[in-house]
């Protein structure tokens, strides 16, 4: 019996939304914007950020006091990623026969879907080249070693430092990271957590304040190097609040090659910085400007030690706030311009992913083809923190 594609068409962007939510773990996790107006690649999407809010003292007066107000920042997203998959074919006997096709057809789905839901999932992995919260040891999976659960606790504690909300936590590992956790009586033992749960299904769930999960496209950050000694200048000095200090090797032999992402920290200073710019010292013994946020917080003098932190897996907790994504349905083609394809899109009620698909006639087959719009960003870096693995 013939198939008509009205019908088909929204069962199978139905099994392949299903399947995008399934593969793309990141996007369940992190702040999202669902508006189904239509847009094309390039437009910018406004998220508003909070501003911080002053108090002061009352002072009872007949005149009420001037009011500042508060006005939200906004940071944009840019729907810079269009993708698609290569399209699959079904012939005018696969098509004709498409009950009999009835494991095919999901199967084909999902494969397809598979490359998109990376490529989602890993833009926003790769937004950790601005986060500068930092704890664990860099080339160490972290739940490993004999302190065990003070890498979650120490995460904790850098989110609770940096004001991050306590609600809304995620923790997201690879798998070697997952595997150590697991291993942990205090993150799975039924006796000491009173839920068999864990050992049941293999999740670790809500704990510590995170809920966790697992992904394999968590990212690695390939650290840059510094050869010899960095410091920075010598008798110069740097106040609170800079966000720029020039810095220079201390032999005739040194050098610098530091990439965007680098994890940095000073001497006498505890708090780690992440460069937002590349730092390449052109020769031994120049200077070197080393762009960071955040801002500085201890004072220099001169002559502080850099150092970076090496290369690492980048595991994450974070509030879903610290990240942002925007979809949006393409623009319609239609009538002429369509040239003969039928083409439906579709929104996941759950993520606010949007897909579209699009079936054309070739000869004597079917080319099936997926594609999605979308933009991602780091809208507030101090709600994150990495865990290096």
């Amino acid at each position: 019996m013939s198939q008509d594609l009205s019908t088909i068409m929204p069962k199978i962007l139905a099994r392949a939304l299903m399947t995008l939510r399934q593969r793309a773990i990141m996007p369940r996790l992190v702040n999202g914007d669902y508006s189904q107006e239509a847009s094309q690649k390039g437009n910018t999407i406004n998220v508003p950020v909070p501003t911080a809010v002053t108090v002061s003292d009352v002072t009872p007066s007949q005149v009420p006091p001037a009011g500042t107000g508060a006005t939200p920042g906004v940071v944009q997203i840019v729907l810079s990623h269009w993708r698609k998959n290569d399209p699959f074919y079904m012939t005018d006997k696969d098509m004709l026969e498409t009950d009999a096709n009835a494991y095919f057809v999901p199967m084909q789905v999902g494969e397809a879907i598979k490359g998109l839901a990376a490529d989602f999932n890993a833009s926003i992995h790769a937004l950790h080249t601005g986060v500068y919260g930092y704890v664990g040891t860099a080339g160490t999976a972290p739940f490993g070693s004999i302190a065990k659960t003070t890498d979650v606790a120490n995460a904790r504690k850098v989110l609770n430092q940096q004001l991050a909300p306590r609600t809304d936590r995620r923790m997201v590992l690879d798998f070697n990271a997952e595997a150590s956790a697991l291993a942990l009586p205090e993150l799975t033992s039924a006796e000491k957590i009173g839920d068999n749960q864990v050992v049941i299904e293999g999740e670790i769930g809500r704990k510590f304040g995170f809920d966790w999960y697992a992904d394999d496209q968590v990212a690695t950050h390939t650290a840059g190097t510094i050869t010899t000694s960095l410091i920075s200048k010598a008798a110069t000095a740097y106040a609170v609040g800079v966000t720029t200090l020039l810095a220079t090797t201390a032999a005739s032999t040194g050098a610098c090659a530091l990439v965007v992402g680098d994890i940095i920290t000073f001497a006498g200073d505890n708090q780690t910085y992440v460069l937002t710019a590349a730092a390449t010292q052109a020769s031994a013994a120049t200077d070197v400007t080393l762009t960071f946020q955040p801002p500085l917080k201890v004072a220099h003098v001169g002559s502080e030690a850099v150092t970076v932190k090496a290369t690492h897996v980048v595991n994450l907790a974070f509030h879903r706030d610290a990240f942002a994504f925007a979809t949006r349905p393409l623009a319609s083609v239609s009538g002429e311009f369509a040239l003969g394809s039928k083409i439906m899109t579709m929104q996941d009620p759950v993520t606010g992913l949007v897909l579209r698909l699009e079936v054309s006639r070739q000869y004597k087959q079917v080319a099936w083809e997926f594609d999605i719009l979308w933009g991602v960003t780091l809208v507030r870096p101090e709600l994150a923190c990495r865990i290096a693995g």
